[in-house]
């Protein structure tokens, strides 16, 4: 997570337990946190690809900052 924050990148991660808790800790100490975005590895992948083309094409820069989002976006 330091090496993403360093490098102003958003964190993907199938390992919601352990990266949530590091993530608010990073938030909660001031520190920079660019984003994290957690995957359902239950989902389709197709669906979780779509998911992170559309935020890529239409989020605006440091909009993730300080935030965990859930993928897919939707539940069916």
């Amino acid at each position: 997570m330091e090496w993403a924050a360093q490098e102003n990148r958003i964190l993907l991660t199938h390992d919601v337990t352990t990266i949530t808790k590091y993530a608010y800790d990073r938030i909660n100490e001031g520190l920079p946190m660019p984003g994290v975005f957690e995957i359902n590895m239950n989902s389709p992948l197709g669906d979780i690809i779509d998911d992170i083309l559309l935020l890529s094409d239409y989020s605006f820069e440091n909009e993730w900052e300080g935030k965990i989002l859930y993928l897919p976006l939707k539940d069916d």
